[in-house]
């Protein structure tokens, strides 16, 4: 992965989901450029994840959509810990919370959109 500056904007993105497209659209009216992931076509390996988690202040499993049909049939009820959620979020891209926005060391879940505007007018 490139080192990414302050800066930068990249966007874990599924075209499907509301939230996803009102975050690429509030970063396009700002006159941003983003570099668009479509996490499901192309998902992040453990290492990307750990790094996105770090980035968000997370474990994994606070990064898991419960409410996916794949959560209430294979992970529901169980226990795992963080190598196996993380196991479970390669596996399942589906799984992975959306938007996740990211700029240089930070990162948010843009749900409310409102955290992504916070994202984008914080001063490091």
């Amino acid at each position: 992965m490139t080192a990414m500056t302050e800066n930068t904007l990249v966007i874990y993105h599924n075209a499907r989901c509301s939230k996803s497209r009102s975050a690429c659209e509030l970063i396009a009216a700002r006159g941003l450029n983003a570099k668009i992931i479509d996490y499901l076509a192309h998902p992040p390996g453990k290492a990307e994840l750990r790094s996105l988690l770090n980035k968000l202040g997370m474990r994994p499993a606070e990064l898991v959509r419960r409410g996916e049909e794949v959560f209430k049939t294979h992970f529901a009820g169980k226990t795992l810990s963080d190598d196996e959620w993380l196991d479970a979020l390669v596996a399942h891209p589906i799984l992975i919370e959306r938007p996740i926005v990211v700029r240089g060391d930070k990162a948010v879940i843009g749900r409310p959109t409102e955290k992504v505007q916070e994202l984008l007018d914080a001063d490091d």
